[in-house]
C-alpha cells in the first residue's frame, strides 16, 4: 500500500507547526460572529470580525509583548512572536506599524486541537518560559455558548531561573472602527476613520480597554465596538499611544514599555481626530517565584451588529429601510465588554464543558490523521462561510474569497456532503431544513438550491433563473431524514412533511422522461452544469430520497404513501442497475457522449455512490446490490486515486500537484474520455476524498479509506496549506465536512432517536476502542475492551452532556439503558 500500516492505525499525538509553517492559521470565534486567527508564530492574523472575509489581513500596532527582569540582573523586553519568516522583499520594507523592527523570540512552536490551540515559545534571554493557550468556548448541543464573538487568550509564564522574576505582558490593539486601509508607502488611509475613543474599563473583577467610536449611529453598518479585557488584579494600561508625527508613536510606547514594565497613560480626553485612530495597551504584571507557573489571562471580543440584509454586496434587498440585519449575537450581548462580562463569569463552566468535548474527541483511539480531519474542518461552521441573523436564521454560503463570501443560499448540493453540522449542533440543520422546505419549495415542488427568497432575490444562471438542482432536491429530502433521525424530533418531521412529499414527488415528473422510475432528464448538480440521460450520481440520490421518503410515511401513519414510494424505490433500483452497471462500477449512459459537453460517460465517477454513502451514514440500508455497492466503490480507489500528481494533465483548476497524492474526481480507465469532459473532472476536492474513503471503510476497504485520509491531510501540512482551511470554491469550504463520517464509519455508530436506540460496532482496535459520539439529545464516549478473562468486551458508555436518560444502547451484542 501506499503507506505503513502503522501510519494508517496508530493512534498518534498531533501534528505540531513550528514559526515557518507560515499557512497554519487556527481560527478563534463564535458561530455566526466572524473569527481572528493566531498564527505559526503567536501572531494575531487574518481579522475577519467585520461581517466579511478577511484572509491576509493585519491589525496595525496589534500584538502581545513581555517584559522581564530577573533579580539582580537587566530587564528583557520582546514581542511575543517568534520571529518574522522570510521572504522580506517589501518595496520599501516593512512599516512601524507592523511592529517587525522590535526583538521577537527565538522559536514557536503551535499544536492545534480544535478548539483548543497552545503555542510554546523558547528564547533563550528570558528567564522564562511563555506558553499560550487559546479558544473560544465549543459545546456541542449549546449553540448560544457556541457563538459568543470573542476568545480566551491565555499564557502560561513559568520562571526557570533560580531568582523571583517580575513580569509583564501587555497585549496592544489599534482601533479600527471606520475600516483600516493602507497607502502605497504602507502607511495608514483612514478615510472612514474619526471621533475614535479608547476607554478603560472596570467592572468588578473585569478590567481593560473598551473600543469605540462616536462616528456610527447603532443602526450604521460601520457601528461596533472591541474590548481587550483580564481578569489578573494587577493591571497596568495606556489607553492611547502618542499622537505624533512620522513614527513617534512606537517609539515612545516601546521606550515607556521596556523602561519598567508598566505603561503611563498620556491622558488624552478627547476622542481621535478625523482620519485618525489610537492604539491602547493593557498590561497585566506578576512576580514569579523560582519554578513557579501564573496565568497571564486575556479576552479578546467584538461586538459589529450590522450586516447587510442579503448574502453579498450584489445582493441587497431593495426596500428602503431593510438594506442592514443583525447578527444573531445581539440578541445575547448588547456590546464587546458585555460579551467579555459573560465569557469572564462563566469561565468556569465554558472551560470544563469545551474541554470535555476536547477530551472526549482527542482522547479517541481512532487514528491521529483521523481525529485531525474530523477536527479541523469543524472550522467551517465558525469561519465567514457561516452566519447567523438576529431571527435565528443559520445560513452559509459554499466557502469565501479572502474578503467576501462565495456562492450564496446555503446551496444544497454543496451541503449535502456536509455531517459536521448535524452531529453537532443538530438544530442549526433543522433550522436550514425549515428555510428549505418551507421557503424554497415552489408549489409544483421545485426547490430553489440556493435560498435567496428571504431576501427577495433569486440566482439567475445563464440569463434565466436557475434549474432544480437533482442532486441537491433528493439529498435535501434524505437530510431531513436525517434531522429527525437524530433528533427524534416528531414536531419537526410533521411541520415539513407535506413540503417533502411535494419535493420527492417532483423528482420523477420533472427528471424521468420515459416512465422507468430512473432520471434521464436535464439534471442540474453539484458540478455547476448538467447530466443528460442515466447516471449514478443522481440516480443513486433519487434512490436515497424514496428509502427516507418510504421511512418517514410509515412513521407518520401514511400506508399507502409508504408503499408507493417503497414500490418505486423497487423498480428504481432494479432499473437503474441494469442500465449503469458496466461490471465494475456504474457509468452514465448516453448514446453519444459527446452530444452533449460536460459529461462523464464511461468514466468512474468518484461521486457515483454518493447516495449509497449517505444511506449508510443516515441507517437506510443498501441501494443497490451491495456485491456490486462494493465493487464500485473500490474502483474509485482503484482508478482514482493517484500517489503523484507530476505527470497529471489538468487543464482545470488545481488542488493537487508535484509529489503530492489525491483523489481524482473521475477517470475513463476504459478509455471513452468526453472531448470535453464535465468540468471539475481533472481536479481535487478534500470533501469528495472523505466521502469516499468514509465509503471505502463502510463496505470494509478500511486500509484504502485511511490511505485517502491521509493523503488529505499530508497535503495540509502547515507549509503548502492550511490545515485548519481547506479550500474549493473559497476558504472554509462547506463540503468539506464530510469529513465527519469518518467518524460513524469507523465505530460503527447508528442512531435513531425515533426509538431512542444508538449501536456501537467498531472497524478498527476493536479490542481497546474508545471513541465520540454524539446525538440531537447528548454526547459523550464510548469504549470497549477485550476481557482477557472471559473472551467477552466490557463496554462503557460516557455521558458527558445533555440527557440520555432511557437511551438503549446496542454494542458487542449487549443491550444497555442509560
Amino acid at each position: 500500500m501506499v503507506f505503513a500500516k502503522e501510519e494508517l492505525f496508530t493512534s498518534a499525538e498531533q501534528r505540531t507547526y513550528p514559526g515557518e509553517a507560515k499557512e497554519a492559521a487556527f481560527l478563534l470565534g463564535g458561530i455566526g460572529t466572524g473569527n481572528v486567527s493566531i498564527g505559526s508564530r503567536g501572531e494575531l492574523r487574518d481579522w475577519e470580525i467585520f461581517n466579511r472575509p478577511g484572509k491576509g489581513s493585519s491589525m496595525p500596532n496589534t500584538y502581545f509583548s513581555i517584559w522581564a527582569k530577573q533579580e539582580g540582573s537587566e530587564p528583557v523586553a520582546k514581542v511575543l512572536e517568534s520571529r518574522l519568516t522570510q521572504p522580506h522583499s517589501l518595496s520599501h520594507g516593512y512599516h512601524p506599524i507592523t511592529g517587525a523592527g522590535l526583538p521577537r523570540l527565538e522559536k514557536s512552536t503551535m499544536r492545534g486541537e480544535y478548539p483548543m490551540v497552545w503555542v510554546d515559545f523558547e528564547d533563550k534571554d528570558l528567564p522564562v518560559t511563555v506558553t499560550l493557550e487559546a479558544y473560544t468556548p465549543f459545546i456541542p448541543l449549546n449553540v448560544d455558548d457556541s457563538s459568543i464573538p470573542g476568545a480566551f487568550i491565555t499564557y502560561h509564564v513559568t520562571n526557570t531561573s533560580d531568582q523571583p522574576v517580575d513580569v509583564t505582558i501587555a497585549g496592544s490593539l489599534m482601533n479600527p472602527i471606520g475600516g483600516v486601509s493602507f497607502d502605497h508607502f504602507g502607511n495608514l488611509d483612514l478615510k472612514n476613520t474619526g471621533e475614535n475613543t479608547n476607554e478603560f474599563l472596570q467592572e468588578e473583577a473585569l478590567k481593560g480597554l473598551f473600543f469605540s467610536s462616536n462616528r456610527f449611529a447603532p443602526q450604521e453598518e460601520h457601528y461596533g465596538n472591541l474590548s481587550l479585557v483580564t481578569t489578573n488584579p494587577k493591571v497596568t494600561h495606556k489607553r492611547a499611544w502618542l499622537r505624533g508625527a512620522w513614527y513617534d508613536f512606537l517609539q515612545e510606547y516601546w521606550d515607556d514599555f521596556t523602561e519598567d514594565g508598566k505603561l503611563n497613560d498620556l491622558g488624552y480626553e478627547t476622542a481621535s481626530e478625523n482620519n485618525r485612530t489610537d492604539t491602547g495597551s493593557l498590561g497585566v504584571y506578576e512576580t514569579l517565584a523560582p519554578g513557579e507557573t501564573k496565568p497571564f489571562a486575556f479576552l479578546l471580543t467584538w461586538y459589529f451588529p450590522n450586516r447587510l440584509n442579503g448574502w453579498s454586496d450584489n445582493i441587497r434587498v431593495k426596500e428602503e429601510g431593510r438594506q442592514l440585519t443583525q447578527n444573531y449575537y445581539v440578541s445575547q450581548f448588547n456590546s464587546s465588554w458585555t460579551a467579555a462580562s459573560y465569557l469572564a463569569h462563566n469561565r468556569t463552566r465554558l472551560e470544563k464543558e469545551t474541554k470535555l468535548f476536547h477530551g472526549a474527541l482527542f482522547s479517541s483511539s481512532l487514528p491521529g490523521h483521523v481525529i485531525d480531519a474530523l477536527s479541523s474542518n469543524i472550522t467551517v461552521l465558525r469561519s465567514t462561510t457561516c452566519f447567523r441573523l438576529i431571527d435565528g436564521r443559520f445560513l452559509g454560503y459554499e466557502g469565501c474569497f479572502d474578503n467576501a463570501g462565495c456562492c450564496d443560499g446555503t446551496c444544497t448540493h454543496v451541503w449535502n456532503y456536509a455531517q459536521t453540522l448535524a452531529f453537532l449542533f443538530p438544530e442549526l440543520e433543522q433550522n436550514m431544513r425549515q428555510t428549505e422546505f418551507l421557503e424554497e419549495v415552489n408549489e409544483d415542488g421545485k426547490m430553489d438550491f440556493r435560498a435567496l427568497k428571504m431576501f427577495d432575490s433569486h440566482w439567475i444562471w445563464h440569463g434565466q433563473s436557475a434549474p432544480p438542482a437533482a442532486d441537491g432536491q433528493m439529498g435535501t429530502i434524505m437530510r431531513a431524514y436525517r434531522e429527525w433521525k437524530l433528533t427524534g424530533d416528531d414536531a419537526f418531521l410533521r411541520k415539513l412533511w407535506p413540503s417533502i412529499k411535494k419535493t420527492l414527488n417532483f423528482g420523477p415528473l420533472h427528471w424521468d422522461t420515459d416512465g422507468d422510475l430512473v432520471f434521464d432528464g436535464v439534471q442540474h448538480n453539484t458540478y455547476d452544469i448538467e447530466f443528460y440521460g442515466p447516471n449514478p450520481l443522481t440516480g443513486i440520490f433519487f434512490l436515497g430520497a424514496l428509502r427516507a421518503g418510504e421511512e418517514m410515511a410509515a412513521y407518520l401513519g401514511e400506508e399507502e404513501t409508504a408503499k408507493k414510494y417503497a414500490a418505486a424505490f423497487a423498480a428504481s433500483s432494479k432499473r437503474l442497475d441494469e442500465l449503469l452497471w458496466n461490471g465494475e462500477y456504474y457509468v452514465q449512459r448516453l448514446e453519444d457522449v459527446n452530444a452533449y459537453k460536460y459529461q462523464h460517460g464511461l468514466g468512474c465517477l468518484s461521486d457515483q455512490l454518493l447516495g449509497q454513502q449517505l444511506a449508510h451514514l443516515y441507517g437506510l440500508g443498501y441501494l443497490l446490490p451491495k456485491e456490486r455497492v462494493q465493487s464500485a466503490i473500490q474502483a474509485v480507489f482503484k482508478h482514482n486515486f493517484k500517489t503523484d500528481f507530476s505527470n497529471h494533465v489538468n487543464c482545470q483548476r488545481t488542488y493537487a500537484l508535484n509529489d503530492e497524492k489525491g483523489l481524482l474526481l473521475c477517470s475513463w480507465p476504459g478509455g471513452g474520455r468526453p472531448k470535453l469532459p464535465f468540468v471539475y473532472s481533472d481536479e481535487v476536492w478534500t470533501g469528495i476524498e472523505y466521502h469516499v474513503a468514509t465509503h471505502l471503510i463502510y463496505e470494509g476497504f478500511i486500509e484504502e479509506g485511511l490511505t485517502v485520509v491521509k493523503a488529505v491531510r499530508d497535503r495540509h501540512d502547515g507549509y503548502r496549506r492550511n490545515p485548519w482551511n481547506e479550500v474549493e470554491c473559497g476558504h472554509h469550504y462547506a463540503r468539506f465536512m464530510s469529513s465527519w463520517g469518518l467518524l460513524l464509519a469507523l465505530s460503527g455508530f447508528e442512531f435513531d432517536m425515533s426509538r431512542g436506540e444508538i449501536k456501537f460496532a467498531p472497524v478498527i482496535n476493536q479490542e481497546d476502542y474508545t471513541g465520540f459520539w454524539s446525538t440531537g439529545r447528548a454526547w459523550g464516549t464510548y469504549s470497549q475492551k477485550l476481557n482477557a478473562h472471559n473472551g467477552e468486551y466490557d463496554i462503557d458508555v460516557s455521558v458527558l452532556y445533555g440527557d440520555a436518560s432511557g437511551l438503549k444502547v446496542h454494542a458487542c451484542g449487549k443491550v444497555l439503558t442509560l
